[in-house]
Formats: C-alpha cells, structure tokens, sequence
C-alpha cells in the first residue's frame, strides 16, 4: 500500500509539472502509515530443522552439513560463514570468531554438534587447497565458497529436505536460530548475543513467535477467561 501511494503521488506530480492538473492536488493523497516490525519473522519449526539437518547426511555432504548447522545453530549469515578461516576456530577454547558488521569481532561457542561436523568437513570432505578460508568449492576450480554458493547450497538442502516449496532464501536458518532458541528458554539478551543485534528491537522481534511467552504474559479479554 505504501508503495502504490508514491507511486500515484509521484504520478500526480508529473501531472502538474506538465499542466495537466491543478497544482497541488498532490496534497489530496493521503500518507500511508509504515510500521516497522509489523511483519511475523518466517523460520523453520524443530521439525523441519532436523529434516533439512538429515538431508546433509553421507560422506559427499560433509561441507553442506557443517554450513547448514552454523546457520541453523549459531544463526551465522551467509556471509559471515564464506568469511570463516582456520584461524576463526580455537579449539581448545570451544569458540568461532567473527568479524561481524562494523568490523566488530565476537566470540561464539561451537557445540559438539557444530565441532564434530566441522572436524569431519576438514578431515574428509575439505579439498587440498592452500588457503587459510575454511570451505572451499567442491568442483574445479578449487577456491574459496562465496556467499551466493552458500545461498544455492542451503536452496539445494531444502529442496532435499521436502521443505523448498515453503521457504526461500539462507536467511530463514537466521531466523530459525532466534526462534528456536527463545522457544528452548534462551532470554532476548542471550539471543541478542548470539545474534550479534546491535538493537534489543531487532531481538524483540523474533518475540512474537513465542507463543508460550506471550499467553504466559496476555491479559484476558474483558468478560472472557485467560489464554
């Protein structure tokens, strides 16, 4: 709606550039109102995250199956996960550095899940390629994996997964991190971290997924019973 009344306003205003129409009658089109964070972020339920996790499975998929769980687990951006080297992981320390927006570098835990499927991508999946990046291409020519690669390969794992009809984009395994994890207990200061937001209103917004919170928190309608 937004849309169409500037575009009808522009129009209108080429009207009376022209002589066409009296001048002014811009004002008679009225301002539409755009709310930010009206909108229900779109994630993927445990459901189909363990469905799209298993269509990484086997010895060929090694590099899709680490990928998939950063995004999924970690909620790491396409590109964030193209940028990644060896130097990011400190293995002893359990952590994966990022260099996020704004060149601001974070710290974030990789599980046993993230570490198990990352050591048997570098053990037996990652092509011998000397470069510091850490997924590489898997056909020649051998170079680092862009995020537009990424972007295919996640398309690619849905389509296995049954769930391609449904979501569009990497950005959905974003979304999904957040939801699941306020779904599991994580506060929105912990998700913010994980997340890296540089404002609560970003994280506030995954909230309105969480049906539990917010019957937990509704007030109940005059003369009804609560939710």
């Amino acid at each position: 709606m937004k849309g169409i009344s500037v575009g009808i306003r522009a129009f209108l205003r080429f009207l009376i550039a022209t002589g066409r129409c009296p001048a002014g009658l811009d004002h008679a089109m009225p301002n539409v109102a755009r709310w930010r964070l009206t909108s229900i972020p779109r994630f993927l339920p445990d459901a189909d995250i363990e469905r799209i996790i298993g269509a990484c499975n086997g010895e060929r998929r090694l590099s899709d199956r680490a990928i998939i769980l950063l995004s999924v687990r970690l909620g790491l951006r396409a590109s964030e996960v193209a940028r990644l080297s060896f130097d990011d992981i400190d293995w002893w320390q359990c952590s994966i550095r990022l260099c996020g927006k704004d060149r601001r570098q974070e710290l974030l835990p990789v599980t046993q899940e993230i570490g198990d499927a990352l050591l048997a991508y570098i053990e037996r999946g990652r092509p011998a390629l000397a470069t510091p990046s850490l997924f590489i291409t898997e056909y020649a020519p051998l170079r680092p994996i862009d995020r537009i690669t990424i972007k295919c390969l996640v398309k690619r794992a849905l389509k296995r997964g049954g769930l391609e009809s449904r979501y569009k984009g990497a950005h959905i395994l974003r979304h999904s991190a957040a939801t699941a994890m306020l779904r599991h207990g994580v506060s929105l200061s912990g998700v913010s971290t994980v997340l890296r937001h540089r404002s609560p209103a970003m994280t506030a917004h995954y909230a309105k997924v969480d049906i539990a919170l917010l019957s937990a928190i509704a007030r109940p309608w005059p003369g009804r019973s609560p939710c």
